[in-house]
Order: C-alpha cells, then structure tokens, then sequence
C-alpha cells in the first residue's frame, strides 16, 4: 500500500488573507523583506525536524517596529485569519517555528551587537546574533555568553531564549534563562515591553494598568500565587525541563517577579522577543579535556555516571555508531591523533570530561584524581571496557574534540541506507542516578522494533539524545513516529523524567497534560490566553488560549517530509539522493566568513541559496517530475522547445525557480565535505541544468565558459590579438551586454611552451627525460588557468621542483572539462572526460607522478571523474604538489633536504586556502607548511573562506556583484591586513589570485612559484 502523500497547493497559491495582508504590510511603511514565492516558502518549510509545513508568507522584517507594525496589523478584524510564528536559525528539532501561517524570519536583518558594557558584565543583542558570532566578538575581553550548543556556529540567541536552550557544561552553566537580564518584547497587540524583574511595588503599579501589559502581569501572578502548591508538586525537579511558562521559576532568588522566566522556553507563543540583555561570564583561563576510550557504549555509559564525582564541568558521551560515521568525516583528520594507538581499533565509544577553572593548580588536581581512578579502573579485574585516555590540554586539541562531539547530530543523517538516525525521541532526560536502568529499558524497547540508532549526550546532567533510524517515506516506519514516542514518554514518566530536555516541544506539546497534569494544564492555558488572546502567535504548539480554542497538533498529524519524498519516483531518489537524505541540520548556515561553507549563503543572507534550501527546492521539484510536470517532458524530450525563452510555453513552471535558487551556486563543493550529510549541490547542479536547458535556452555566457578551454588553448600562439581586441573601447562593455560576461582574464605573453623552452624545461614529446633517475621525475599537467592566464606563475612552479632537486617535464595540454560540468554540459564533459582519462591511463604507465597545480582542475579527477567513469579512473591519481612534496617529506625522500637552507630569509609568508582545495583537502594548509618549515621558512595558515571567484562563475555579467561581496566577507580584509603588515600572501587557487588583483591590484604568489626567486637567490 502507498502511502498518502500530502498535497501541496499547485505552485504559489497564497491565500487571499495572507495576500491581503502581505500588501497591506507594504502599504503601511513594512521595511523588511517578504517571500511571497514557492522557493521562499519552501526554503522555511523544514527545520532540523522530521516535519514539512509550507508557510503562507515569510516576512524578514529589518528591526523591531517592523514586527510591531506586523502584530498590530493581524489585530485588525480583516486580518483576523493571519497567523505569526518567530524564527532564528532554523535548528530546532522538533517543529517549533514551523508554521502554515507568516513566518517570520529575525535571522536576516535583526543581528547586531547593540551593546556592551564596559566592566563585560553584559551584552545587548538582536535576536538573530548568532552564539558563535557574539562570543567571537567577546573573546578577546575574556567573556562569553555560557550556554554551549552544538549548533553554535548558526544557532540564534532569539531561538534559545525561545527553547530556553542549554548544552554541554549545563551543569556548571546551566540554562539560557538563566543568563538573562532583560528582554524586549513585542505582545500580541503590536505593543512594546522591556521585561525585567520586578519588586513587590513595581510589579503591582504594572499589574494596575489597564492594558495587556497590565493584564499579563495580573493572570500570571495570580496563577502563580493561587497554584503554588500544584507547582511545587508537578514541575520536575530537574536541571532540564524545558517547560516555558516556567511558573515554578516566576518569582526568582532575590524574590522578584520575573516574567522573562515564562517567555524563556515558550517558543513564541507568548510574544515575540526582539532584544535581550544578557549576563556574561568570564572566560575560564584553564581548560583540560580528559578523553577515555572504550569497546563497549554501555560500559563506557557505565563508566561516566561515576566520572562525576570528580567535579567536571561537562561528562559527554559518545557511541559506536558516531565514530565509526566520524572516522569517514573530514572531521577525523582534526583527531585522528588521538586514535593513534594499535588498541584504539577497538574503541567503539568515548566519554569526553572536561575540567575548567581559573586555578592551575586547584584543576590539576582534579584532573590528577580522574586519571588515578581512570588507572584504577584499568587495572581492575573485571572488564569496564576501558581501553585507555588521555589528555588534551592545548585549545587546538581541545576544539577538535568538542567538534568531533558537536557534529555527532549532524553525522548520524550521514548513516548509509534509507533508514536514517532521525529527532523525535531525542532529548529525553532522567534524574542522573535513573539514567543506567532507564537507558537499558530505552535500548530494549527500539531492539524491539529492530531499530539502529545512535545514542550520545550530556551524562552529567541524564539527557541522553536517542536517534531511532527510521525511513519516513515509508508508512510503516511512519506509524512508529508515534508508537515509540508513547512508550519512550510512559518509560520517561516511570524514571520521573521528562521526553523534552533540551530541545524544546515544537509539536510534541499534546504531552504537556502528561506532565504537568490536566489541572496546572489548565492554568498554563491561562498563561497563553492573558498574552495572547486571539491564537496569533505560533498557534498549535504547547497550549491553546480559550477564546479561539485551536487544537494542539498531533505529532504524527503534520505533514512529514518523507511522506512529501516518497512521490519521488525511485530512479529520481537515487539520482539526486543527496537531496532526499538532507536532513535539515542547518551546518550551511554557519555565520563564520572564514569558514569555506556554503559562500552563497553568506553572500545573500538568503536560506534559499544555501546547500540545505535548495536540496528542498529540488525535492519539490523532483516530486513534480514524478507527477508528469515540466521536466518529465525535458527528460523525455531533450531538445524539446529549444530557442524558447522562459516565457515561451504556457503556465508557471516551478523549475525557473530551481533555476534561480541553483544559478547562484559557486559550485566551490564545500557542502561535499562540509555538510555531514554531504549534500552535493554542485553535482545536482550540474543534472538540473542539463534537464533545464533541453527546454530553455541557455545564456550566451554559458557556451563561452564552455568552450574556454579549447578556444584560449588554439589562441596561444595568436594571443596578441585575443588581448588586442579586449583593449579596444568598447569592448568591455560589449561583453557584458551582449555575451554576459565581465573582466575576462589576458592570455600570458609570451605563453607558457614558450617559457618552458627558454628555461630548457624537459617536454613529455621529447624522450631525453627517461635518461634520469626515476625516482626524480615529476609530470606536470598544464591546467588552462594557470599556464594559460599565468604563464609566469607555472613556469615559476617547473623551475622551483627543478630547485628542490627534481626533474619536471611538462605534459601536453589536454582538456579537463571542469566548466562542462559546472554548466550541465553533461553529455560534453562525459567525453571529455574518457579523452583525458585515456591521455593518464597512457602517462601512468610511465610510473612518474603526475602533478596538477590548480586545485579546482586537479580535484575535477578525484571527484567528478570517478563518479561519472567509474573504473576508468582506478589506480590513476593526479596529485596536487603539496601533497607530493608532503608525501616525499614524509617517507624521507626529499631531494632537497640534503643541500637547501633559507634560515637567511626572514619573509613571512601566509597562505590562503582554496575553498575546494580546503574542503577536499583538509591537510593543505599543514602541507605547505611543513614544506616551508623543511627548506627554513615560516608561513602561517589564515583561516578564510571562499573568494567569490569560482572559475567562470565572477566573470558573468549577472553574478559580478555577487561574487565582490563574497570575497568582501574574507579574502579582501585579509589582503588589506597583509599589505599593512607587509606579510607575502600565498595562495594555491589562480581564481583567488584573480580575484585578489581584480578588486585590490594586489598579486598573490602561488606557494610553489613563490619559491623559486628564493631558491635561487
């Protein structure tokens, strides 16, 4: 039996009350930004939730009034249907701002840092800040803002004052709530109130006034004052509860009325939190990280309830499942250190405890006590699984080990196969000394079922996240969303627990009677229906108000986006099954600009352009494919319609808006690696495209970038005129109004054959090479970036292996096809592909190294040459030239370690990664370092992120603007920063250098061209 596919509306169909309203906003003086088009909507349709819930409107409103103006507008009788629910970062689990209402996204403009005091004690802040983005600001002045969550890097504080969130060290730091001074609230009425505690007197002058504020004030004392009792007896007495309308917390320890205690954890159901004041914490000074391997997760669980008497400040469990996912993960490189051991093959689980202070002395020994015990535990004669620690004390070592920890979430999605570890069970928490019995019963209920999963947590505090894997496109595995989610509640209630202990409610709010009983259910009730009267704000979650008595959603009654996947047809699903698998986890909306991720989000702002947007887009899409749309036609009929515009045929078609949210992609492939999911956009891409523009007709720009390499390699010989006929007036602009294309890069004169023959470098037609000794050969490939835009730049590489003792010889030109396949070319790039795999597969006998210089080329032959030729390209490698100097470097190999010193030099030298060079490569950057350091140099690695330039992709017309704002965010301040500090800036990409030169006039070297002025100096 198929399952039921939910229906959504035929392409936009926004219903008039939403569209009134949405004109209306605009009428009024609405500053912000509306979505109005399927591709907005869809792109906030999911959160890091099993759920898809297509909003009406989402609106990106630029600072508080506007969301006042939004509140009070939906109070007017002909908006009475509209509906608003607040979003940060899209990371919560369970459904909390997903909506079929306005959406209202505080991420993409409300995120400054408005404040700080100058003694540190507090911080003012929008609420779409980002945690890690706050506290990098604050680290240099020794405070932070203390809650930890594994999201950190894209997790708004809006939405953890809305979760009332807390993470790892919540033992010591507790939660969100706590860190709270004040906050700027705007009510259901459109009305502002800034909410801080108050005393007996200010809170009855405020309970005397005769508005909503006055009335709020007046419901939620007397709720409070009339149910004491009831709330002393049923509030869990627990660090982690996550209730919202924390009553039991309403008047705080210095016996003042807090109403933020209520707001804290509510999730927007009670008002809309547009600023907050928080209290900051100073920075521990020492930190040891205790890592203590295990072969066994239930003994290493064991092990970690009585690791606490130590006094830590964080106990973090994780399970077999994660590592064996992790030791996959570009995130193993950073650890991998610590694993180096020949009985570490047998570790299955971790327990990471750490210990922070500010007295050396005093945390020593208590670090000094847990490795005792760790010993003692050892020598013991009965098995505790223990296989071994150590400690990491320096914050590199530190922060590779949380990583590995924090990306647990993400890594679990990453799990092969159709079932996949999912959130709905996932924050469950337990008194600490029932969290052994509870999680044996826990176990045996999902072996039951005959569920894998992936368990981790914070042990210190009993919250353990349980990911059953489970696949929702079937119906089966459907109904066992709420078969389990009943028994995993009973088994919570028998260990006097709670099934929320983190990550909020979202749609899991019909349990709160569960809990709290039908009674103080009831007064919560109250609670919602004092501030907000109508049901406005995220109805459907946690509790109703009385006067409009919404029902509480049914966990398995809304929409799930596997029932939306399984109308996917199989072969589709296989096709772009990165797409399918995305599970929503947000990693692509890291905030960092040095950070490689996803550089079309950073540039825009806009969730559509992001790696987890449009993998939603392309579901949609790939589910009307399966109905018989469009693109069943294309699939079909690839020459259907050829020469139409987008216009050309009758109706709307979703897949110009595919095309919209794809076109803005790099293609840098950060998300390949990036994403724990790895959810490969570029390739997807690439796919769409081809299918695309069998209908539409293309750009002109696109044929050019095609044909890039063959036409600039048949000009080098004529380049004087290819250079000539750009310098004549007009042309420039010719270019970009008729060809869309901007800044074309000048062709080296003289070219790079003729250099290589000046220099006497040997040539692969010319035989007299096989004369030297093998082990000094090294193939160079000429990539047409470099060796055609930068003849002086590849010569200076050839001529600096010569100098470190090798013997290049130049291979001849053949075309790589990397552009074919950016622009869908698909068919192309497949043919140029088997043309050059066949041109290696002859070099290779050879049996000399073959080394490409520019990453984006020479990464083409690992990545996509595989994928699409399969065992053609076994056993043929094209290395890029740090990782063969590295590898030389290592088995002690290298030529010129026995004759070449420049300790006279003092350059500084600072290399800047490429952003697929970093992503595919995660050892570059230490790479070139460790050459540098062989030979006496010293050359520092600059965490920055991605460029802008893409190849081809900076060079259209249409994608100018966009590409200088990304290599704004990063590239240009550090380019700026080095030319004040006279620092030698290095980089592997020549798209970097380009665009380094074109926006600053500043020449980046190459990092092995760079070297040669020196070695012969």
């Amino acid at each position: 039996m198929q399952p039921t596919i939910p229906k959504l509306p035929e392409f936009p169909a926004i219903s008039d009350d939403y569209r009134r309203f949405a004109e209306a906003l605009k009428q009024a003086g609405f500053a912000g930004d509306l979505g109005l088009s399927y591709a907005d909507r869809l792109a906030q349709a999911t959160d890091n939730s099993i759920y898809q819930v297509l909003p009406e409107l989402v609106c990106y409103p630029r600072h508080r009034d506007d969301i006042s103006l939004l509140l009070s507008l939906a109070t007017q009788p002909e908006y009475s249907q509209v509906k608003l629910s607040p979003r940060g970062g899209g990371t919560g689990t369970n459904g909390q701002s997903l909506t079929t209402g306005a959406m209202i996204d505080l991420s993409r403009y409300m995120n400054q840092i408005v404040e700080l005091d100058p003694n540190l004690k507090w911080v003012r802040v929008e609420p779409g800040v980002v945690l890690d983005q706050l506290n990098r600001e604050l680290q240099s002045k020794g405070v932070f803002f203390a809650p930890d969550l594994s999201p950190s890097n894209r997790a708004t504080l809006g939405g953890m004052v809305n979760t009332d969130a807390c993470g790892k060290g919540s033992r010591v730091y507790g939660k969100t709530s706590q860190h709270i001074l004040e906050l700027d609230l705007v009510l259901s009425d459109g009305s502002f109130w800034q909410s801080v505690p108050l005393t007996a007197e200010a809170l009855q002058v405020t309970k005397s006034r005769p508005d909503l504020i006055g009335r709020i004030h007046q419901v939620s004392d007397q709720v409070y004052q009339e149910n004491r009792d009831l709330i002393a007896a049923r509030f869990p007495k627990l660090t982690r509860f996550l209730t919202g309308y924390n009553l039991a917390k309403i008047y705080d320890e210095d016996g003042q009325f807090n109403l933020n205690y209520l707001i804290s954890g509510s999730e927007g159901t009670l008002a809309f939190v547009v600023g907050m004041r928080l209290r900051l914490t100073p920075i521990p000074t020492v930190k040891r990280l205790v890592l203590a391997k295990y072969n066994s997760f239930l003994k290493g669980l064991a092990a970690a309830r009585d690791l606490v008497s130590c006094d830590p400040a964080a106990v973090e469990t994780v399970d077999d499942t994660i590592l064996s996912l992790a030791r996959q993960d570009t995130i193993w490189h950073q650890v991998a250190g610590f694993f180096s051991q020949p009985e570490d093959s047998q570790v299955t689980s971790v327990n990471l405890i750490e210990f922070i202070g500010f007295d050396a002395a005093e945390l020593q020994t208590k670090v000094d006590s847990l490795l005792e015990k760790l010993a003692q535990d050892r020598q013991q004669s009965i098995d505790t699984g223990l296989i071994g620690f150590q400690v990491a004390s320096s914050a590199d070592d530190i922060a590779a080990l949380w990583s590995l920890r924090k990306k647990g979430v993400g890594l679990l999605g990453n799990r092969p196969g159709n079932r996949r570890p999912i959130p709905f069970v996932e924050d469950t928490v337990v008194p600490p000394e029932n969290l052994a019995a509870f999680i044996a019963e826990f176990r045996a209920l999902l072996d039951s079922y005959g569920l894998q999963y992936g368990m981790f947590g914070h042990v210190d505090v009993g919250c353990l996240h349980v990911r059953p894997a489970l696949d929702l496109k079937q119906q089966a595995d459907q109904k066992l969303i709420r078969d389990i989610s009943n028994k995993v509640r009973d088994l919570v209630l028998k260990y006097h627990g709670v099934i929320w202990g983190e990550h909020g409610k979202g749609y899991r709010g019909e349990y709160l009677p569960d809990f709290f009983g039908a009674e103080l259910y009831e007064r919560l009730r109250d609670i919602k229906t004092a501030f907000d009267p109508y049901n406005r704000l995220n109805p459907g979650k946690l509790v109703s108000a009385r006067k409009q008595d919404v029902p509480i959603a049914r966990l398995d009654q809304v929409p799930m986006r596997g029932q939306f996947d399984s109308g996917i047809a199989d072969p589709l699903q296989q096709a772009f099954s990165a797409a399918i698998h995305c599970n929503g986890n947000g990693a692509c909306f890291n905030f960092d600009e040095n950070d490689v991720m996803c550089p079309s989000y950073k540039g825009r702002r806009d969730r559509i352009h992001s790696p987890k947007g449009r993998a939603g887009i392309l579901r949609e899409w790939l589910r009307q494919i399966t109905g018989g749309g469009f693109s069943q036609q294309a699939i079909e009929v690839r020459k259907l319609g050829n020469g139409l515009g987008r216009e050309g045929l009758q109706g709307y078609d979703f897949s110009h808006e595919v095309y919209e949210a794809l076109d803005g992609c790099l293609s840098c492939k950060a998300c390949t690696t990036q994403c724990p999911i790895k959810v490969d956009i570029p390739e997807m891409k690439s796919r769409f495209l081809s299918l695309y523009h069998s209908r539409y007709r293309r750009p002109l720009s696109d044929h050019l970038i095609r044909n890039s390499e063959q036409m600039h390699a048949r000009m080098l010989s004529f380049g004087w005129v290819y250079n000539w006929a750009l310098r004549l007036p007009g042309a420039q602009s010719f270019l970009a109004k008729t060809l869309g294309m901007v800044d074309p890069p000048i062709l080296s004169r003289p070219h790079y054959r003729q250099l290589a023959g000046r220099h006497q470098l040997d040539q692969f037609h010319h035989s007299s090479w096989q004369q030297h000794p093998a082990d000094r050969l090294v193939f160079v490939l000429p990539d047409a970036i470099t060796a055609f835009y930068e003849a002086p730049t590849f010569i200076d590489a050839l001529l600096s292996l010569r100098a470190l003792g090798f013997r290049p010889v130049l291979l001849p030109f053949r075309e790589n096809g990397k552009a074919k396949h950016v622009k869908g070319f698909l068919k192309d790039f497949v043919d140029t592909a088997e043309q050059m795999s066949e041109f290696l597969r002859k070099v290779s006998k050879y049996k000399v190294p073959v080394v490409g210089l520019d990453p984006a080329i020479t990464l083409t032959y690992r990545e996509e040459y595989p994928q699409y030729l399969g065992e053609a390209m076994r056993d043929i490698k094209v290395w890029m030239p740090q990782e063969f100097l590295a590898a030389r470097l290592q088995s002690n190999t290298a030529p010129w370690l026995e004759n070449i010193s420049l300790h006279q030099h003092t350059d500084r030298f600072r290399w800047l990664g490429h952003c697929g060079e970093q992503t595919a490569s995660p050892q570059a950057g230490k790479q070139w370092q460790q050459i540098y350091q062989s030979i006496g140099l010293h050359l520092q690695i600059q965490a920055v992120g991605c460029c802008g330039m893409a190849g081809g992709f900076g060079h259209e017309s249409r994608h100018k603007q966009e590409s200088k704002s990304i290599y704004e965010l990063s590239w240009q301040l550090q380019v700026n920063k080095a030319k004040e500090e006279s620092v030698i800036l290095l980089a592997s990409g020549a798209s970097c250098r380009s665009q380094a030169e074109r926006f600053d006039g500043h020449q980046i070297k190459h990092p092995l061209a760079a070297l040669w002025p020196l070695l012969m100096s």
